[in-house]
């Protein structure tokens, strides 16, 4: 198994600090992996059931919340949303620097936040809690001795596995805040809920509650004599080859969908709900479409309009490579920029509407070459004939029609 330490920001621009665990070879998935309440990535049972999944062909990224461990932030300042949206950014910079993740687990509160941010991960096909509460207000419990101080004062400091932490009202307000039972019947995922007879932190009718509340496919697995923490190495890395054997037959099934679903020449979106993170098969090629987060995106890709931009500018290089190889002019390389924007068609002198908006495309080339004055002034009028340029200029028809119901 071999360590990759990473760095990446959250959305108030904390640095949070993760450990990649990479297996022998190229990996047949990345997982992401949510510590328990108040520990860190190193605890024991996570490096333990990062290893077990590393040998079954998994790669594992695990990394400190927001205020714990090696990562940057405030604990005070947290909640359990901020462990969402942490999650969410793992996601990001999978997606962005290796692979989106593909399976999603999550210890104690970790696995009650894992299946609350599965929402926003349409790469994951499946989601495993390990001694999960069934709703995040069960931690609360926790904070029990200084509940009079927090209404009273607002914060307070409470002690946590021996260690001291401060608390503030804003994190017990947003526990009540999320009802996870009904969130867990929309996931529409693969789910594994695994749970100990004996754990004293989380009662087991928790895993219960969640067996009951997820949709088919889902699976319970009985930890036997485990405690809440799976501090016995036998625990925990029995759970990390259960879940990988467990991930392995829904990873294989996306597989064979994928590779059915867009034939050459033939283009396939696929976008699972709430949320806005698309899936786009082009042939053999993968994309991800999204939407920013200030939309009720996760900004995991592109917008579809940032895609038009990027087909124009794509479109626009590779036309002027072409001219310049037919004409055997030094051109070394071409940057295009393109931006887009709805603009009133009374402030258009040269287009042919008269009222409303119109959509336009700003394109900003950059050459790098030997070229004259003249040449570069006509690689602007090639810029024109790329076959992209031509479509959004031309007549265009699109044509729907509504496919069989699966």
């Amino acid at each position: 198994m071999r360590k990759i330490n990473v760095k990446f920001e959250n959305d108030a621009g904390d640095s949070l600090a993760g450990i990649i665990d990479m297996p022998t070879g190229e990996p047949q998935a990345f997982a992401l992996f949510a510590h328990c309440f108040t520990c860190s990535k190193n605890l024991h049972a996570a490096t333990n059931i990062s290893r077990a999944l590393t040998e079954a062909g998994f790669a594992v990224l695990r990394f400190d919340f927001t205020g714990l461990g090696q990562s940057e932030g405030e604990f005070a300042d947290t909640s359990f949303s901020s462990n969402v949206t942490d999650l969410l950014a793992a996601v990001r910079f999978l997606d962005a620097e290796y692979e989106a993740p593909s399976l999603l687990i999550g210890h104690s509160l970790g696995g009650t936040a894992v299946l609350q941010a599965a929402h926003s991960v349409p790469s994951a096909v499946a989601v495993a809690s390990i001694g999960s509460p069934a709703e995040p207000v069960h931690v609360a419990k926790l904070l029990e001795p200084a509940r009079e101080t927090l209404q009273a004062e607002g914060i307070a400091e409470v002690k946590l596995g021996g260690r001291p932490f401060t608390i503030k009202k804003q994190f017990l307000d947003d526990l009540e805040s999320h009802p996870m039972p009904e969130s867990l019947g929309s996931l529409r995922k693969a789910v594994m809920i695994l749970h100990a007879p004996l754990d004293e932190t989380v009662e087991l009718e928790n895993a219960s509650m969640l067996f009951a509340a997820a949709k088919h496919p889902k699976s319970f697995v009985s930890l036997d004599q485990a405690d809440h923490l799976l501090s016995r190495e036998e625990d925990s890395s029995y759970v990390g080859s259960v879940i990988a054997a467990w991930a392995s037959r829904y990873l294989q099934r996306r597989d064979s969908d994928e590779k059915s679903q867009a034939a050459e020449g033939e283009v396939v979106a696929r976008t699972e709900f709430p949320g806005f993170r698309t899936d786009i098969q082009a042939g053999p090629h993968h994309l991800v479409g999204d939407e920013p987060s200030s939309v009720g995106g996760t900004n995991l890709g592109p917008t579809p309009y940032d895609l038009l931009a990027a087909s124009l500018a794509s479109c626009t290089t590779m036309t002027l490579g072409m001219y310049a190889r037919h004409k055997k002019l030094d051109l070394r390389s071409a940057s295009v920029t393109v931006t887009h924007d709805k603009i009133h068609a009374a402030d258009c002198e040269d287009c042919e509407t008269t009222s409303g908006k119109v959509d336009e495309f700003r394109r900003v080339l950059t050459l790098e070459g030997d070229l004259t004055e003249e040449q570069r002034e006509r690689m602007v009028e090639i810029a024109d004939r790329c076959p992209v340029h031509r479509t959004l200029h031309g007549e265009v028809k699109v044509r729907t029609r509504l496919n069989a119901a699966p």
